[in-house]
């Protein structure tokens, strides 16, 4: 075993958490919503759910689905299954039934967290998924009295119709339990502690399992290394926006904030004005988004109403950041963007290095806990230094499988010298310091304002439709959003009176919000190699120069 592997035999996701709550008990852990939840009160509050869930039955190993958006509940509910050994599955409180109903069978999950306004897509599926428990919660449920009657007096607090029923728990209630009795025996290394969830290139979403060290070596990586000598232990201030659903943000949030006795102040909606508000009052130092919202923020026309002074470590991830946006942030605010970039198979893999300007067409250098090689994609033979290839991530402390995928693991895992790689899907090269450069993704992947949409799962939405026999699913370069979805659909021959309106009415009813397309064009075939493979990269391309054309058009 390395001096590494030694460092991290014995740390669980909530093992540096544990610790600031010990040596920073006073310290503010959260802000949500105005309220502070100092360490020693969150990690009671989690202590009494884990209490609550062993109460209800559930065990080390069983999976809990967390299906609401960034709230106190969220950070909660998240230790608490930690810590009494129970897997983490976390999805987007956008998600409808037909998508939830599938995630919640795959992973097996028994106990699902939502909030009052999801609540009726997660009691459509209870009778027939397996699940035993429904927990509700609403996002004002652990703010104070007072609060909660003005949001209700103003009508600013969106509610939900709750049925009780017998395996309906109410989350506020399930906190008056008692603390856990005894510690849990986690194996770092064998145990699961998450599963998540990405798009699936059979048009089905893919579970992701990860186990407690595949997580701390990451985390630890970030807070040890990338932000050595940056990071004010117990005295820093970090603001979330980004989904916690997703592995880049839970992943700053832990490494910035839990596992360093800081302050995280907590968004539950990206507005803009808000979010500098609160870097204006909070004094916040660390920032993570997505281009979309830097953009955003440069466009606001009351920037320079406010005092972001205290901003000095600005991340970016889930895209490319356009150059144009790295420039006008570094000469309006004096200070640069870093990179972050990873998947959630691979976790997080590059970061910028704080000690130096970033380069704004890097994507950083791998952490520590991560190798990276660049391959020709057809030989898998190692591109030539500064050439073109593919992206192939590896790891001693992460799992190499999709849950309940066998065909799809083999597709996206490979050996090689006695490794096994997960193929990133993404067209890079090196420069002369080892810095990753990004060059563009595979044709499968949309990246839409920061999310990762598979072009196949949409296409097999649409393909369900009785009058649909093709579909081709392409993201289209758009400044604001990254890429815009649009499918190109082949109707049967006899098919009368559908539209555009009828099948995105279709994708609205089984797909997440971002993922319905923005528009559909109609053909009467698709490009398609010698043995049938669709030809999507083609599509792709032709919407590129379509661009390009209008572009220079006078």
């Amino acid at each position: 075993m390395s001096s590494t592997d030694a460092n991290l035999e014995n740390e669980l996701t909530f093992t540096r958490f544990d610790q600031m709550s010990e040596r920073y008990p006073d310290n503010t852990a959260v802000v949500y919503l105005g309220q502070h939840f100092s360490f020693s009160k969150l990690r009671e509050l989690s202590e009494r759910f884990a209490g609550a869930l062993q109460d209800l039955g559930v065990k080390k190993g069983d999976r809990v689905m967390i299906y609401i958006p960034n709230c106190i509940q969220w950070v909660i509910a998240f230790l608490g299954i930690q810590k009494m050994g129970a897997v983490l599955v976390p999805v987007s409180p956008i998600y409808t039934s037909h998508e939830l109903d599938y995630m919640i069978k795959d992973s097996g999950a028994e106990t699902i967290i939502c909030q009052d306004t999801n609540f009726c897509y997660a009691s459509d599926v209870f009778a027939d998924s397996g699940l035993k428990r429904i927990i509700i919660t609403n996002l004002v449920d652990l703010l104070p009295f007072w609060k909660r009657y003005l949001g209700i007096l103003f009508d600013k607090i969106p509610n939900g119709k709750v049925e009780r029923a017998e395996g309906v728990y109410v989350f506020k209630k399930l906190l008056n339990h008692a603390r856990m009795s005894s510690a849990v025996e986690i194996d770092a290394w064998k145990d699961l502690a998450y599963i998540l969830y990405t798009g699936g290139t059979t048009g089905f979403p893919k579970g992701v399992p990860g186990n407690h060290i595949g997580m701390v070596s990451y985390v630890n990586d970030v807070t040890d290394d990338v932000a050595a000598g940056h990071l004010k232990e117990g005295a820093d201030v970090y603001i979330a926006i980004n989904p916690l659903f997703h592995i880049m943000a839970l992943g700053l949030f832990i490494a910035v904030g839990l596992n360093k006795g800081n302050t995280a102040v907590l968004m539950p909606v990206p507005l803009v004005d808000a979010i500098l508000e609160t870097i204006q009052r909070k004094r916040v130092r660390w920032l993570l988004g997505v281009p979309a919202l830097y953009r955003m923020i440069l466009e606001n026309d009351r920037l320079d109403k406010y005092d972001l002074s205290s901003l000095r470590y600005c991340y970016c991830g889930g895209d490319v950041l356009p150059l144009e946006v790295f420039n006008r942030w570094k000469e309006h605010l004096g200070i640069p963007i870093y990179q972050v970039y990873g998947s959630t198979e691979a976790g997080h893999v590059t970061y910028s290095r704080i000690h130096e300007d970033p380069k704004p067409t890097t994507l950083g250098l791998p952490l520590k806990s991560r190798e990276c090689i660049v391959v020709d994609p057809e030989t898998l033979e190692p591109a030539a230094s500064g050439e073109i290839g593919e992206l192939l991530v590896t790891s001693p402390y992460t799992l190499k499988e999709y849950w309940n995928k066998p065909e799809e693991t083999r597709q996206a895992y490979i050996d090689l010298n006695g490794k096994t790689y997960y193929r990133m899907g993404d067209y890079v090269r090196q420069d002369e310091d080892g810095e990753i450069i990004y060059v563009e993704r595979s044709a499968d992947i949309i990246k839409h304002k920061a999310f990762r949409i598979s072009a196949s799962e949409i296409e097999a939405v649409l393909q369900d439709h009785p009058t649909v026999i093709g579909a081709c699913v392409v993201g289209v370069p758009d400044e604001k959003v990254g890429e815009r979805v649009k499918a190109i659909v082949v109707l049967k021959e006899d098919a009368r009176g559908v539209g555009g309106a009828e099948l995105l009415q279709w994708c609205r009813d089984r797909l997440a919000s971002y993922k319905v397309p923005g528009y559909i064009e109609f053909r009467d075939m698709l490009p398609k190699s010698k043995v049938g493979k669709l030809l999507r990269r083609e599509i792709r391309d032709e919407e590129r120069r379509r661009i390009t054309k209008d572009k220079d058009a006078p």
